[in-house]
């Protein structure tokens, strides 16, 4: 139905064919193209942002569905008024009507004639609003009998401000079908004046918006629960990165061991974050000396990221110094660190480094646990260390660990590292690349001078893990 102002007024005339074409054949290219990203966002649900990247998608399509069909109807004209419907065949039954169809069964139009109190609707407001196109349309004081109860005085009074002030109708409000379904309907309209200037009559195109609002809806809510999964992520990170830093050794840069007395070992450490920030990993690395005057040197890490894993390897680390503080030598403490992941309740898979060295005799007693093992750097040449045998942390009950001996010279490095240092590489071709720092090392006068030469070779972005290095340069 057209939209005058005045009864006087000739009716617009419509656009040029073959401008509205155009503009079909955009609307329908651009909800291929959303419909090809909707597709690449398919998933199993569970992913908050994904959820709520297809609403988004959803929606869009609706609203391009919409579009494409009221360009058709542009294009086409008004439609001709529906025929008499005729009896269906005995034994079967009519189609109903999807409250959910095309968009021609989602928008009607009414005019209310307020000089004959006559009505008169259109086919598809009849289906719309789910009445009997037999019965007569309803006076604009029948209308909200329809409406629910709390939509009511919005109905009213935006009809009141359409008769009275000749201001135009746009609004929504909830309707009762028959068949008990609410329907959430869009009204827009405008007062058609009279010759003497007053309101003849008024005129509504009526859209069913249901199926937009439950959308819309659904848009609304993956993304409050995508700003919750967020909050909860860096919730997460935060208390993880706070207990990393709590149980980590709290000096920085530089340590010289033992305390008291010549100096035996130059220590430094350093922690290479993951190029995503959210996550934080359970790599550990640990220098400290011990009550018989020897140094516990080690490195692991516990599988996985976030709060759970912290907390274990904040754990791990607390039993590798208490085991270490009371004596007990690397292959023991990762037999009694093996069984310790055994008894907990969530499992758990890690790998480890520990040494003891003894000043008096230069010596390294070291056991390993499925991780790379310690490399040797003297006289500007560097090797791997013969690895004694060891499993995973967590991967099977009852493993035992032995342990390997090795005596250091003045002057010699030894680098322990994490395998996140080179994520992607096999664990061959990564220590290739740390043996290739030896002539670097050789010219290196501290610990530090070689740590910042690994930070300087595999520190730079793309980073899957996280990464810890540790090194000690012999003194004396």
């Amino acid at each position: 139905m057209p939209s005058p102002v005045s009864a006087d007024r000739p009716a617009a005339q419509p656009p040029g064919r073959g401008s509205v074409e155009a503009l079909i054949t955009q609307a329908r290219r651009l909800k291929g193209d959303v419909d090809a990203v909707r597709r690449d966002t398919q998933s199993d649900g569970t992913d908050p942002e994904e959820r709520w990247q297809r609403a988004l998608c959803d929606l869009a399509l609706h609203q391009l569905d919409d579009l494409d069909a009221h360009l058709a109807q542009l294009r086409d004209g008004p439609s001709p008024a529906p025929a008499e419907p005729a009896e269906p065949p005995a034994g079967r039954p009519a189609p109903a009507v999807a409250p959910g169809g095309s968009l021609l069964s989602r928008v009607g139009s009414a005019e209310w004639n307020l000089l004959t109190d006559e009505a008169t609707w259109s086919g598809e407001l009849y289906q719309i609003l789910g009445l009997d196109p037999a019965r007569p349309a309803l006076t604009l004081d029948e209308l909200p009998s329809l409406v629910l109860d709390e939509d009511r005085p919005k109905l009213t009074a935006m009809v009141t401000d359409c008769l009275v002030d000749a201001r135009p109708i746009d609004g929504e409000f909830r309707v009762v079908r028959p068949d008990s379904s609410v329907r959430t309907v869009h009204m827009m309209g405008e007062p058609v004046l009279g010759a003497d200037g007053g309101t003849a009559s008024m005129w509504a195109v009526l859209r069913d918006v249901s199926e937009l609002r439950r959308t819309q809806l659904t848009v609304r809510e993956t993304r409050d629960s995508l700003h919750r999964e967020r909050r909860r992520e860096q919730t997460e990170h935060r208390i993880a990165a706070e207990l990393q830093e709590a149980v980590l050794p709290p000096w920085h840069g530089s340590l010289r061991l033992p305390h008291q007395g010549p100096v035996a070992l130059d220590l430094a450490t350093h922690r290479l974050p993951a190029a995503t920030p959210t996550l934080i990993g359970g790599d550990w690395y640990d220098a400290l000396e011990l009550a018989d005057g020897q140094t516990l040197l080690s490195v692991g890490d516990l599988t996985g990221q976030g709060v759970s894993v912290a907390s274990g390897m904040a754990m791990l680390l607390g039993a590798v110094r208490g085991m270490a503080m009371a004596g007990s030598d690397p292959g023991r403490l990762l037999t009694m660190l093996n069984q310790l992941l055994d008894t907990t309740v969530q499992p758990a898979l890690g790998s480890a480094v520990c040494c003891r060295y003894r000043p008096e005799t230069r010596t390294l007693v070291w056991a390993q646990a499925g991780h790379p093992a310690p490399l040797l750097y003297r006289n500007g040449t560097g090797h791997l260390l013969n690895a004694p045998d060891g499993v995973l942390l967590g991967a099977s009950s009852g493993a035992v660990y032995g342990q390997s001996v090795v005596t250091l010279e003045p002057g010699d490095v030894l680098l322990l590292h994490t395998d996140g240092l080179m994520s992607g590489h096999s664990r061959t071709a990564a220590a290739d690349r740390l043996i290739g720092l030896a002539p670097r090392f050789g010219a290196a006068r501290t610990a530090q001078d070689c740590v910042r030469t690994v930070v300087e070779e595999f520190g730079g972005a793309g980073r899957e893990d996280d990464a810890c290095v540790l090194v000690a340069k012999v003194t004396a």
